[in-house]
């Protein structure tokens, strides 16, 4: 199983420190909610794992090895940071078949993972056209190409009706039932609260509190304990 590992890591910008010596390991085959208010360093931490950001100090690793050192990332390892960097002249197929030839992926994938996120009635709609949770569904279809055992996803229900939301908690958990690792962070605390195996929490860059979320606890009022 794909799991992440981050060891100490440190990262500043200029004088702020966005992120400060930060420690924690993914437990495999579960949905882990990284939780945190605006300015806690999670969107850095994220970009960290998937090796936009370079840390100033520590190790991050994603299945034993940092990202950029990875085969066949894809593979591995999908990822929605935002769901906007499409081509707007492109339709869904057509950005998605384009991801998958790139990355040496089957092509015959697409047509599937445009079923897995119901988007196969949009194929060809340019996505130009596509409303903010159509890009989010596209976002996560392009993750699922290479049909890895981890998913990244930063706000994964922005921009998703409340029938949107009802799918994509439900898909999560399938996800995670076949043995696969999902990290998610978001400020939806109550749809977080339904689906997280695990939660951590950070605030000023440093981890406050790591832990399961056990049956009967409230989410919000821990939350609202430790980085409130």
């Amino acid at each position: 199983m794909t799991t992440i590992s981050v060891e100490h890591v440190s990262k500043s910008f200029g004088k702020v420190a966005a992120v400060d010596d930060l420690s924690f390991e993914t437990p495999p085959g579960a949905i882990t909610a990284f939780l945190g208010p605006n300015g806690a360093g999670k969107t850095t931490t994220l970009r960290m794992i998937l090796g936009l950001v370079t840390p100033d100090s520590g190790s991050v690793t994603v299945g034993g090895r940092p990202y950029r050192d990875l085969d066949r990332p894809l593979r591995q390892v999908g990822a929605v940071l935002e769901a906007t960097a499409f081509h707007p002249g492109l339709s869904a197929e057509a950005h998605l078949r384009a991801v998958a030839i790139a990355a040496g992926l089957d092509v015959a994938r697409v047509g599937q993972v445009l079923d897995l996120v119901d988007l196969r009635e949009a194929a060809r709609r340019k996505v130009r056209g596509f409303s903010l949770g159509m890009r989010q569904r596209l976002a996560l279809a392009t993750a699922l190409l290479g049909e890895p055992g981890l998913l990244i996803l930063d706000e994964p229900a922005n921009g998703l009706d409340p029938t949107g939301i009802r799918w994509l908690r439900g898909f999560l958990r399938a996800y995670a039932v076949d043995g696969n690792s999902v990290l998610v962070s978001s400020h939806v605390l109550a749809e977080v609260e339904q689906i997280a195996d695990h939660v951590m929490i950070l605030a000023a860059g440093r981890l406050r509190w790591s832990g399961p979320l056990t049956a009967g606890s409230s989410l919000e009022e821990l939350y609202l304990e430790v980085a409130g």
